[in-house]
């Protein structure tokens, strides 16, 4: 199966302004994680992007996906690139 790389970015202050939608954001992620689509996602440590691994069919599941996220709809997450990934190691 394809894998897939999602670098993207943080508003400002999103540690503040993710509170009442990060409980949906994180049961999205479980739900993922547990269907074997999501194989890693998290914060870089200045909280300024986002890094996340995907096992999916299409780049286009993915998209769906990050947009279908409640931090992309509420403006969490400001931007993203997706990249399909050679995994060598």
């Amino acid at each position: 199966m394809p894998k897939f790389v999602m670098w993207g970015s943080y508003c400002e202050n999103a540690l503040e302004k993710r509170t009442p939608y990060r409980e949906a954001h994180l049961k999205g992620l479980t739900d993922q994680k547990a269907q074997g689509i999501l194989t890693t996602l998290g914060p870089t440590t200045d909280n300024t992007k986002v890094f996340g691994t995907y096992e999916a069919d299409s780049k286009e599941t993915v998209r769906q996906l990050v947009e279908g996220d409640p931090y992309w709809q509420n403006g969490i997450w400001t931007e993203y690139a997706i990249y399909e990934w050679n995994q060598v190691f």
